[in-house]
């Protein structure tokens, strides 16, 4: 496999302390960097930018082994042992999903684990697993 590089991702928020309780407490992710506009967490390994904006986006959905997934989303891959701990946290604080976490494609090349939701400015996230990393890019 080749080398992973860590991604850089900025979106806009509405509330930069709702984005601090979301990322930050919620999801766990450490806290980097901040201004009065802006954010930086790390998430998951990666820079999160949370930028203070007005502007929505426009949301779409698209049929994914009977789920209607939401687009555009952003979201990270994780090992099958961090997935089900952030899944169990997320469910114990009550989460609104989108998506329920669950297994997708069970059985075939490229079975995940996943699970949508959305951040509190509305910017929607996937966080999910495959059974097996060396077929992330299977078809």
């Amino acid at each position: 496999m080749p080398e992973l590089h860590r991604f850089h991702l900025a979106m806009p928020v509405h509330d930069l302390a709702a984005a601090r309780s979301f990322y930050g407490e919620l999801l766990g992710c450490p806290e980097g960097r901040a201004s009065d506009h802006w954010v930086d967490f790390d998430l998951f390994g990666h820079q999160f930018v949370a930028h203070l904006s007005e502007t929505a986006t426009e949301r779409t959905t698209n049929n994914v082994d009977g789920d209607a997934v939401p687009v555009p989303h952003f979201g990270v891959l994780l090992s099958p042992d961090a997935w089900q701990s952030l899944a169990e946290r997320l469910l114990a604080a009550g989460t609104e999903f989108v998506i329920e976490p669950h297994t997708r494609f069970a059985g075939e090349v490229g079975e995940q684990s996943t699970m949508f939701l959305l951040d509190r400015s509305g910017n929607a996230l996937e966080f999910k697993s495959f059974a097996d990393d060396s077929l992330v890019f299977a078809n």
